[in-house]
């Protein structure tokens, strides 16, 4: 259950947010949306893929686990990266509009809620933006931009026929097989046949280098899978 509410300094001037990471803060998660703007610090340590979605759609994101609720890089000292997904940065406050203005929404039913002097403080005693409210906005403000900017990043793969389906089977330190399906990633081959056109139009509307963050990407994957064996080894 989410209970988003608008954030203002009168009802939450002593609200406080934990940002430890765990399970039991809903950080178990096996991916995250992501988009074009964010592939630079993503690329050096999750692999970036494309997931279709329920109305036809493609949409980035990155992959943290090989199954549902499986995030390899929790671990019990916390996040093991040094960079961290805006998408899990944000949480737990989310944009919202009203008319043509963008509002911060907080979920007051988030395990990050904190109470008394426990976690981060939004608001200054007399009312300002704390320093962490301020970097929550700018998160927020970037992942709006970067998902409205995301349609027109597919339609240009699509365009030139960049996408493709893929498979990857991994297996266990036992043994045991299991197949990772459902997502998209770019046709390398196709991606080296484009003509110089095809290469400037890319260039020129920005989408370029966010192919090439997605194809240095998946090297990650042969991490992800140590990261999954050391896992698997260590519960054996």
């Amino acid at each position: 259950m989410s209970t988003p509410a608008l954030l203002n300094n009168v009802d939450h001037q002593d609200l406080r947010v934990l940002t430890q990471r765990g399970a039991a803060y809903g950080d178990n998660v096996m991916q995250v949306q992501t988009f074009a703007a964010e592939f630079r610090d993503l690329q050096a340590h999750y692999p970036i893929v494309f997931q279709k979605s329920a109305h036809g759609g493609f949409h980035p994101v990155a992959l943290l686990g090989f199954q549902p609720g499986q995030n390899l890089f929790l671990t019990e000292a916390g996040w093991d990266a040094s960079y961290l997904p805006l998408a899990i940065e944000r949480e737990p406050f989310l944009i919202g509009r009203q008319g043509e203005e963008l509002l911060v929404h907080v979920d007051l039913d988030s395990p990050r809620i904190g109470h008394g002097t426990e976690g981060q403080a939004l608001f200054l005693p007399h009312g300002g933006s704390s320093e962490y409210l301020e970097r929550v906005t700018s998160v927020l403000l970037a992942i709006h931009q970067g998902l409205q900017s995301t349609p027109a990043f597919v339609a240009a793969l699509l365009a030139h026929e960049l996408l493709e389906s893929f498979v990857l089977d991994v297996e266990g330190p036992d043994g045991s097989q299991n197949r990772l399906a459902g997502f998209y990633t770019v046709n390398e081959d196709r991606l080296a046949q484009l003509q110089g056109d095809a290469l400037h139009s890319l260039h020129q509307a920005g989408h370029l280098q966010a192919v090439y963050m997605v194809v240095a990407s998946l090297s990650n994957l042969r991490g992800l899978i140590e990261r999954q064996h050391r896992r698997l080894a260590a519960a054996a």
